[in-house]
């Protein structure tokens, strides 16, 4: 079967789309300054659970996933369109109006304007079509194609936490406000990230990174998407990898490992930069996990001084 980043790039090629391949869409907007573009879906009982969570995360994780696409290329968000599909159970209660909260209270701390959506009748399931401008200085969006052979490969943040956490909702876990506990930091990575725009714009302003993406369907997959825009391999070092301390709580250390490669919905940032360039990342918090190569589409995990393939195992819809 076809996976959707094969229909994707099959639908590019066949109609020479020559704007879509990267987190958001390049456009022109003026002599200064490109648009940004991205367009997220979610869809209950694929993308959320509305038993899981609460309407204020669900509003906040809505708009973060689309910030983070902006924060993947060093854009700042400047405005949003929101369209709902919402089912007539749901149109009966407070939902849609904590939703919102949850939405605003996010868009407030970075800056962005609602300026327009939809809000249509579903006839079971709420579904959520996310869209976010922002902008960039012109012609410094920075791509996924960037990455060249010696480049070092950086990892913000933890990794795993929200693959943790979708492992402790299937398991009958529930999110309780336990002051900072591994089961609500676990939990609360899955429901409530934290798009990293901060990072991604002083790296951009730092003219560091030389190819980024934000981690959401997971590391070895968008490992992959960064090694094939940029025709190079890469060889990641497992003991560099920074797992989510909280997962050792609940799994076993070579699970942590896995959940940190191929789980996804951290939304950290995964970049290269050019190793003359390492000493400039010293205000950043970043780690570095291995090396690019000119292995063309290869990657490698080393483990224990032994090399084995990484395969792309993160997130697919189909």
């Amino acid at each position: 079967m076809v996976s959707e980043f094969q229909f994707i790039e099959n639908l590019r090629s066949k109609y020479s789309l020559d704007k879509i391949g990267d987190d958001c869409a390049v456009l022109p907007k003026d002599q200064k300054t490109d648009l940004l573009l991205t367009a997220d879906l979610l869809i209950e009982d694929i993308d959320f659970r509305l038993e899981w969570t609460i309407p204020e995360f669900l509003g906040h994780k809505a708009l973060a996933v689309s910030l983070s696409d902006i924060a993947a290329m060093g854009g700042k968000p400047t405005w949003a369109m929101l369209s709902l599909g919402v089912p007539k159970n749901l149109w009966k209660t407070d939902f849609i109006d904590r939703f919102y909260v949850g939405w605003f209270d996010l868009a407030n701390e970075f800056g962005v304007e609602l300026v327009g959506g939809d809000i249509s009748r579903s006839p079971d399931k709420l579904f959520i079509d996310s869209i976010v401008g922002g902008e960039v200085a012109k012609g410094k969006a920075i791509r996924r194609s960037g990455a060249k052979p010696g480049d070092k490969i950086y990892a913000t943040g933890a990794l795993g936490g929200a693959a943790g956490g979708l492992k402790l909702l299937e398991g009958g876990f529930e999110y309780i406000d336990l002051g900072g506990s591994p089961t609500e930091d676990a939990i609360l990575g899955q429901l409530y990230p934290s798009p990293q725009l901060e990072i991604a714009n002083l790296l951009l302003n730092l003219n560091l990174a030389t190819a980024m993406i934000d981690i959401s369907d997971g590391l070895s997959s968008d490992l992959e998407h960064i090694c094939r825009a940029s025709s190079v391999g890469a060889k990641i070092n497992a003991s560099k990898v920074p797992v989510d301390e909280c997962l050792l709580h609940f799994f076993p250390p070579e699970v942590c490992l896995e959940m940190a490669l191929n789980g996804g919905e951290d939304f950290e940032l995964l970049f290269t930069v050019d190793q003359n360039n390492i000493s400039s990342l010293k205000s950043i918090d970043a780690v570095c996990i291995g090396e690019v190569t000119e292995k063309t589409g290869v990657m490698e995990l080393i483990s224990d001084g032994k090399s084995r393939k990484l395969l792309p195992k993160g997130y697919r819809h189909f």
